[in-house]
């Protein structure tokens, strides 16, 4: 009886403890789910709508009457913002610029905490600045007339591959009679460019197959962490223990790829390195190291780091950009009607004879504003990348504590029907005033916002319009039956949003190159 009593008192303490400790919250915090052993509040999240992060938030929001939900995500006191206003409030907010210090950013990076996208403080600045003031200088971030000559020959290969048929085998695995392989088929122009960007030089296409296998490994990883990848940051020993069902195998090789690609690239480029001639941006960016290791013995300047940055800026350039395209060539199968919209727009203000090129953007709104509402009907990256409080901070009446992992939930943004109307509805028009792009009606932000902000949207704006607009002149698209889509295909959530791989039908529109 005694051993009973002690049985039913030990289950009872150890209830109320659990009872404590699940509900127990800093003062002052934003209110949210309890959080159970182990990952905290992320098994809530989890069975509140697994695989959907966004949607989930978007339902504890609602559930705690709240616009910001705080919970623990493990040992990390987080908040997410799931308010259209208070999104463009945190972006803007200086104690919010940090980043969280977690195993995805270290195994991408020789596990030092290097590069652009996951450093903060001193070092990012530096790095950010130097890196996006000399980029400028080949194109990236404004017009760029030898990059968008780049860019263009580039799209006439594509084009011709497509109409005239494969040169080299590599290109038969994207390229079968009049189907051509998504995403992978949009690759080339957008890791070539960027290429060009970083050396003034691009492969040829006997080396297309190089970059083909660029697009894939930067896939692999960016769907290599979907809703259960916050396990292996949460408790990093799991790589240990489950390397594959964790995602860590798949992370390491899909970025080992850009790795071994870049280091070759910078090693070479240092051999080669003449400190009176600079040659390209790898060229400043070793001259301003070496001359740093001269007169101060140490530099923030060095050979992992500038790898590092071009494997940072390639990410999107390799992944992002053809996501976007792809998903919208998927919502022409599913609306033929925006397909007829586009042609009639190319025909009527550029006609068959040439490509369509930047000049023409502002003459084609409507074309421009297909990808715009692409990029909100479906943000890459719903959750944008977790910012980390640098700082004790006061944010909507809440104590927000230093090194909070603070979130925003772009979908909240993105489909608010006080701001779009219809956010459901695919309708490119919303963005147009008269028959002309009105950008002030675009309250979007697939790119992020503040001091953040993605450094490579100007580019990605620039050469998404030259692919998209490029092959759709040249182009009708159809599915492989021929038959209507029904629906969309199901997405795959990792990193960034993307859709499984697919063929599409194509029939030439009689392109011309002059």
């Amino acid at each position: 009886m005694i051993g009973i009593i002690i049985l039913i008192a030990g289950i009872t303490y150890f209830m109320v403890l659990f009872y404590k400790n699940a509900y127990k919250r800093m003062e002052n915090f934003p209110p949210g789910p309890p959080s159970l052993p182990v990952y905290g509040a992320y098994w809530i999240v989890l069975l509140t709508e697994i695989n959907n992060l966004a949607g989930a938030f978007r339902k504890l929001s609602k559930i705690y009457n709240t616009k910001i939900v705080g919970l623990n995500l493990g040992v990390y006191p987080t908040i997410v913002v799931n308010d259209s206003a208070l999104i463009k409030k945190m972006l803007y907010t200086e104690e919010f610029d940090g980043r969280v210090d977690i195993i995805l950013s270290r195994l991408r990076s020789y596990w030092k905490k290097l590069g652009i996208f996951f450093t903060d403080g001193y070092f990012w600045h530096t790095q950010r600045r130097f890196s996006l003031r000399y980029l400028r200088d080949f194109g990236f971030g404004r017009r760029d007339e030898g990059l968008e000559t780049v860019v263009e020959g580039e799209i006439k290969e594509m084009i011709d591959m497509t109409i005239n048929g494969p040169k080299y085998p590599a290109e038969k695995e994207l390229v079968n009679g009049n189907l051509i392989y998504l995403p992978h088929y949009f690759a080339v122009p957008f890791i070539n460019g960027m290429l060009h960007v970083y050396t003034k030089m691009t492969l040829p296409r006997s080396e297309y197959n190089t970059l083909w296998e660029l697009a894939k490994h930067t896939l692999i990883f960016q769907r290599s962490s979907n809703d259960f990848g916050a396990a292996l940051s949460l408790t990093p020993k799991i790589k240990d223990i489950f390397p594959n069902w964790s995602g860590y195998n798949s992370l390491r090789k899909g970025n080992q790829c850009l790795l071994d690609f870049f280091e070759k690239l910078v090693k070479r480029v240092i051999k080669t390195h003449d400190s009176t001639h600079d040659r390209h941006f790898l060229d400043m960016y070793v001259k301003r190291m070496k001359e740093e290791l001269e007169k101060e013995g140490r530099s923030t300047f060095s050979e992992d780091q500038l790898v590092l940055i071009c494997t940072d800026y390639m990410f999107p350039a390799a992944s992002a950009t053809e996501a976007v395209i792809t998903m919208l060539i998927e919502r022409l199968l599913l609306q033929p009607e925006i397909q007829e919209k586009i042609h009639e727009e190319i025909d009527r203000v550029v006609g068959r004879g040439r490509l369509p090129n930047l000049d023409d953007r502002k003459n084609m709104p409507y074309t421009e504003a297909c990808l715009r509402e692409m990029m909100r009907v479906e943000p890459l990256v719903p959750m944008g990348v977790p910012h980390r409080c640098t700082s004790d901070v006061k944010f909507n009446g809440y104590d927000i504590p230093e090194n909070t992992i603070v979130s925003a939930n772009y979908s909240i943004l993105h489909m608010d029907k006080e701001i779009w109307g219809d956010p459901e509805n695919f309708r490119p028009e919303r963005f147009l005033t008269n028959g002309h792009l009105d950008v002030s009606k675009d309250k979007s932000l697939p790119f992020g916002a503040g001091r953040r902000l993605c450094a490579g949207e100007t580019y990605a704006r620039q050469t998404m319009f030259q692919v998209f607009a490029g092959f759709m002149q040249a182009f009708h698209v159809s599915t492989v039956d021929g038959k209507p889509l029904k629906k969309p295909a199901k997405r795959i959530q990792g990193i960034i949003t993307t859709i499984p791989e697919f063929w599409i039908s194509v029939t030439p529109r009689i392109y011309k190159d002059n």
